[in-house]
């Protein structure tokens, strides 16, 4: 019998080659949330490219803003509420990471919007 070798998805949700995998691969994420999850997984798998990709152009840093930190160990994504809506949504979350030692939280309410079928991260506020 063949062994079936699964990885855990850093956003949570379940095995990363049917979580977030397929986002990160090109398929569009049906949802702010499900964005939000990818961009998250993305950050803790350095791939800054996506994180670019999915960011609004309107509010889109550089590319060469978007440099992968080897020593931060993400460690945990709780997605707090969801707001969904047609064509606007936000998502309320909070991001455990630890780095040079020191365990770090954000926590931030993301706007998303969604245009020509994909859903782009806009922009956040820090509630804390």
């Amino acid at each position: 019998m063949a062994k079936t070798i699964t990885t855990a998805c850093p956003c949570g949700q379940g095995d990363y080659a049917t979580c977030c995998k397929p986002y990160h691969d090109g398929t569009p994420a049906p949802t702010a949330e499900a964005l939000m999850r990818s961009r998250y997984s993305a950050y803790a798998l350095g791939l800054m490219h996506y994180v670019h990709a999915t960011w609004h152009a309107s509010t889109r840093p550089p590319l060469t803003d978007f440099v992968h930190d080897a020593a931060t160990k993400w460690l945990g994504l709780e997605v707090r509420q969801f707001v969904p809506g047609q064509d606007e949504a936000t998502v309320e979350f909070v991001a455990r990471s630890k780095s040079g030692g020191r365990a770090q939280r954000l926590h931030e309410i993301s706007r998303f919007v969604r245009e020509d079928g994909r859903w782009f991260y806009i922009d956040g506020v820090f509630p804390e």
